[in-house]
C-alpha cells in the first residue's frame, strides 16, 4: 500500500475561541492516550559534576511501568549525555530497519560558549526527555534489550564494555551488505518519501537560519532599548514640568524591554529546538532509506547470479530467500515509522505554531498596554487658576 504524503490525516478544522484553548484541547487529548500505556519514562534534575579529568552533567532518568520484562514497577537511574549517544547507537545496531529518534547536537544552542549554563542544560534536558519519550511510545524500540539496560541499570559502564555481547537476534538477522551493489531503481513510494525529506530538510533548514537571525537582531534591538528608556528618565530629573510623562516614557520602555526579552527567550528555548530536531529527524529517515536501498541491491544482486546459473530446474537459494525476507522487513518498518512520524510531526507542528502565534499575540499586547498606560500622562491638562 502506498504511503501518502505529505499531508496525511485530515485535521479539525473547526475554529477554537482562541489558539490558547485548541492548545489546551490538544493537551488533554494527548493525556487521555496515556491511560493505555505501561511504561512511563521522564528526564530531570540535571547535576553538575567535578572531576579531576572532566567536568559533566548528569540527569535523573525515572522509569514506571507494569510490564512483565522489568523485575521492578519503577527506576530511578543518573546518565550523562554519552550514555543516551550509547543507547542510541544501541538501537541504531540492532534495529536498523527502525526510525531511531535523534539526539539533541553535542552543543544544541549555537553561539552558546558556556554548555553548563542553566539555559543550555535545561535545553539538553527537554531534549533528551523528548528523545525517550519518543522510544518509549514506538512498539518495537519500547521493548528493545538495550532500552531495557538503559532504564534500569545502575551501572551502565559494565554493559558498555560488553560490546557486541547484547546484540539481539533480530540484529544479527537483519544485517546488511554494503559492498559494491547499486540499486537499479528505487520503488515510487520510497522515492517519493526520498523528495519529500529532501525538500522537507532544506525548507526547515530556511526557517532555522532566518529564525536564528531574527532573535539575533531582536536582542540587538533590546540592548538599543535598554539605553533608550534611561535617558527619558534622565531627561525628567532636567524638566521638572516634564519629570512625570518622560518618566512614565521610561518605564513604558521598560515593560517594552521585558517583553521582548520574554518573546526571545521562547523563541530560542521552544521553537528553535523543534526545528533542529525535526532536521536531524529527516537525516535518520534518510539513512534508513539508505540502508533499505543497500538491502534491496544486495537482492538484485543476488537475483542476477541466480539467473546466470545454466540449470533446468532452477532454485532460490536459501540467502536469496532470506535477502528478500530483509527487504519486505524494511519496507514494512520503514512504511509504519514513516507514518508514525508524520503523525507526530503534525501534532508537534500544531503545537509550536499555536504557542508561536499565542506568544506574539502576548507581546504586542504587553507592548500596546505599556504605551497605552502613558498616553493620559502625554495629554494637555487644563491649568489651574
Amino acid at each position: 500500500q502506498d504511503l501518502s504524503l505529505p499531508n496525511g490525516t485530515p485535521v479539525d478544522t473547526s475554529s477554537p475561541a482562541s489558539s490558547s484553548s485548541l492548545l489546551n484541547r490538544l493537551q488533554l487529548d494527548d493525556d487521555l492516550d496515556g491511560e493505555t500505556r505501561d511504561l512511563f519514562v521522564t528526564v530531570d534534575d540535571p547535576k553538575k559534576h567535578v572531576c579531576t579529568m572532566e567536568t559533566y552533567i548528569t540527569y535523573r532518568v525515572t522509569t514506571k511501568t507494569t510490564r512483565a520484562e522489568f523485575d521492578l514497577p519503577e527506576y530511578s537511574v543518573r546518565r550523562r549525555y554519552q550514555d543516551f549517544d550509547w543507547l542510541k547507537n544501541k538501537l541504531e545496531e540492532s534495529q536498523p530497519t527502525h526510525l531511531i529518534p535523534p539526539l539533541p547536537e553535542k552543543f544544541v544552542v549555537k553561539g552558546v560558549v558556556d554548555r553548563f549554563s542553566e539555559e543550555f542544560v535545561e535545553t539538553r534536558r527537554k531534549a533528551l526527555d523528548k528523545f525517550l519519550k519518543r522510544i518509549t511510545d514506538h512498539p518495537v524500540l519500547s521493548f528493545n534489550e538495550h532500552f531495557n539496560v538503559f532504564l534500569t541499570a545502575k551501572d551502565l559502564n559494565a554493559y558498555k564494555k560488553q560490546g557486541m555481547a547484547l546484540l539481539s537476534k533480530m540484529g544479527e538477522s537483519v544485517k546488511y551488505v554494503t559492498g559494491g551493489y547499486k540499486l537499479r531503481s528505487r520503488p515510487l513510494e520510497f522515492a517519493a518519501i526520498g523528495e519529500y525529506l529532501d525538500t522537507f530538510s532544506l525548507k526547515l533548514g530556511t526557517i532555522d537560519r532566518i529564525a536564528q537571525r531574527i532573535i539575533k537582531e531582536q536582542l540587538e534591538y533590546l540592548v538599543e532599548l535598554r539605553e533608550y528608556g534611561p535617558v527619558y528618565s534622565t531627561w525628567g530629573g532636567l524638566e521638572v514640568e516634564l519629570s512625570e510623562p518622560l518618566e512614565g516614557v521610561s518605564a513604558c520602555i521598560g515593560n517594552c524591554c521585558t517583553a521582548l526579552e520574554e518573546l526571545s527567550e521562547d523563541m530560542t528555548e521552544d521553537f528553535l529546538p523543534v526545528l533542529r530536531e525535526y532536521i536531524l529527524y529527516s537525516e535518520s529517515m534518510k539513512n534508513v532509506l539508505k540502508k533499505r536501498d543497500q538491502v534491496q541491491a544486495e537482492y538484485e544482486a543476488k537475483l542476477e547470479a541466480v539467473a546466470l546459473k545454466k540449470e533446468d530446474r532452477p532454485k532460490v537459494p536459501t540467502d536469496v530467500e532470506k535477502c528478500q525476507d530483509r527487504v519486505e522487513c524494511f519496507n514494512a518498518d520503514l512504511k509504519a515509522d514513516m507514518e508514525r512520524w508524520q503523525n507526530n510531526k503534525r501534532q508537534d507542528f500544531r503545537q509550536l505554531l499555536m504557542g508561536m502565534a499565542d506568544k506574539n499575540i502576548q507581546y504586542y499586547e504587553k507592548c500596546l498596554t505599556a504605551w497605552e498606560s502613558i498616553i493620559p500622562l502625554l495629554q494637555d491638562k487644563p491649568e489651574t487658576k
